[in-house]
């Protein structure tokens, strides 16, 4: 939004919430909080915005995000131009005026020449599909959709459902409130500790003395984080884990697991690539939640065995696996006894029910494609997006899909988006969508649209570098598994945010190679 009001044009954000935030005002679950530092976990398009702002914490807390997206929204006069309340229901596109049709849950059209699907890669919460969950009749939550007054565990017995990402935030907090917590695991996560705490004047103070610098280096990384920027050679060593000796290896493994963080899984350069070398960083993570947890038969449930580690989104916590000591948290294995049914008392197992105050569903989302499916979106000829992506996703660039001209994507399947910082590859994409647009206005374009062919060839791109690493082996949501029904295919892209960065600059460099980009005249005359 500010962006296009700096070219100029005339814009209107329509957000289904009730304020500003995203998945900051949505997720408000007991210890949320961004595993991406502070100080690169922000906006980097105001050097005013980024000196004047400071952080309390290394890894900010839900409630402090949301506080900074407010106050984005109010420095820069953006709450004029956001309908709040309002969810979008269709967006159609007319071949004849060329332009879009968005039409709302409120009975309201809007037209449009440009449409910006800026739906988030997580925004769609999914519940599992157990037998008779809807007839529980105690309390239940979506760390997805919290309440945003907030929930007392006090004197309670709760059940949690999931062990992924939220989870592992949401339990250690939770457990120091109920009276007694159970944990149904499916799937046990690989976890770093995040070792947080207190934002200092010495760790800041080099960062908003070195923004510009520090930022540009960002871009240029895989995952667009700068890890150790004291001294940057400790970011990513560049070698294989197997070609240093086991010592050397346990050392580096150490320091990483110290220092926290998910700079773990920058340790050596192939970790995702090599099985052998993933190995040996999945059983220096194993060997610590076994130092961690007293009880050898919880720990071992614990232990993560059949999938790679960082195959799976890789969770930072704190204190997650020493919550397994607590004498009121107790793990279910649901691997040895799987859910049968909710019950209108609690949950059923194949080792007999189980009566709950309250449920949580730490269960994800619809990830990547939930949000955009649920929306009515047809493009020439009438074609629907649910109809194009029935196989799973297909984009050029993760910007743009051929047949839906003028409708881009922010950080859409194809891209980078969910294996970045989300606010590097926010970024990147409304930077290449405004020089898109400023191009068009300066040649007197009228629509933008990819061609079917480059379509293809990225997407074969794509599902290729995804197919050289070991992401493939995890039944992730990365995957759509979590999903039933889903099409099974790795949807972002591998290849790393700075190689993506140069991809996009290289294509508009060549006039925007793989796009059909249609002057107003041209129209004219092909109607005469």
């Amino acid at each position: 939004l500010h962006r296009l009001r700096a070219l100029g044009l005339a814009a209107r954000v329509l957000d289904v919430a009730s304020d500003v935030g995203g998945a900051w005002y949505w997720n408000r679950y007991p210890g949320a909080r961004c595993d991406v530092e502070s100080v690169q976990y922000s906006f980097s398009f105001s050097k005013e915005l980024q000196q004047t702002w400071s952080w309390s914490e290394r890894f900010a807390g839900q409630p402090e995000i949301l506080a900074y997206a407010n106050h984005v929204a109010d420095r820069f006069d953006l709450r004029r131009d956001i309908q709040l309340e309002t969810r979008v229901t269709a967006a159609h596109f007319d071949e004849q005026t060329r332009r879009w049709t968005i039409s709302t849950d409120r009975g309201e059209q809007f037209s449009a020449q440009f449409c910006v699907m800026a739906t988030g890669c997580l925004s769609t919460a999914k519940l599992p599909e157990i037998t008779g969950r809807d007839s529980y009749q105690g309390a239940t939550y979506h760390t997805g959709y919290w309440p945003h007054e907030g929930v007392d565990f006090t004197g309670l017995k709760v059940a949690v459902i999931g062990t992924g990402s939220s989870a592992i935030q949401a339990i250690p907090v939770i457990a120091e409130q109920a009276a007694h917590l159970t944990v149904f695991q499916r799937t046990p996560n690989y976890s770093i500790p995040s070792r947080n705490g207190p934002m200092t004047p010495d760790y800041e103070g080099p960062w908003k003395s070195d923004y510009e610098r520090r930022r540009a280096k960002a871009r240029t990384m895989r995952t667009g984080i700068l890890y150790g920027v004291e001294d940057e050679t400790w970011g990513l060593n560049n070698v294989s884990a197997m070609d240093v000796s086991p010592d050397e290896r346990q050392r580096i493994y150490e320091e990483r697991w110290t220092v926290g963080g998910t700079a773990f899984m920058a340790a050596f350069n192939d970790l995702i690539t090599n099985e052998a070398s993933n190995d040996t960083a999945a059983e220096f993570v194993r060997s610590k939640i076994r130092e961690t947890v007293k009880d050898p038969e919880t720990a071992e449930a614990l232990c993560p065995h059949d999938y790679p580690i960082g195959t799976k989104r890789i969770c930072i916590d704190t204190d997650y696996f020493e919550t397994y000591n607590r004498p009121n948290v107790k793990l279910v294995d649901l691997r040895k006894t799987p859910i049968e049914a909710i019950t209108p008392k609690g949950v059923r197992t194949t080792a007999g029910e189980q009566a709950f105050d309250a449920i949580v569903y730490a269960t994800g989302f619809d990830a990547m494609t939930g949000t955009l499916m649920s929306i009515d979106i047809r493009g020439c000829d009438g074609v629907e997006l649910r109809e194009k992506w029935a196989a799973g996703p297909q984009t050029y660039l993760g910007l743009m899909c051929a047949g839906l001209p003028n409708l881009f994507m922010i950080t859409g399947p194809g891209s980078p988006s969910v294996l970045s910082n989300m606010i590097v590859s926010i970024e990147q994409h409304v930077d290449w969508l405004v020089g898109a647009l400023a191009h068009m206005r300066a040649n007197g374009i009228e629509t933008i649209e990819p061609r079917a062919d480059a379509e293809v060839s990225w997407g074969q791109h794509v599902n290729e570098a995804g197919h050289r690493t070991l992401y493939v082996k995890a039944a992730s949501w990365y995957m759509g598994a979590n999903v039933p029904g889903k099409p099974r295919m790795f949807m972002p892209y591998i290849g790393g945010v700075g190689v993506y960065r140069q991809e996009c600059d290289d294509v508009a460099a060549k006039g925007y190679e793989g796009f059909v980009l249609t002057r107003r005249d041209e129209r004219a005359v092909a109607a005469e």
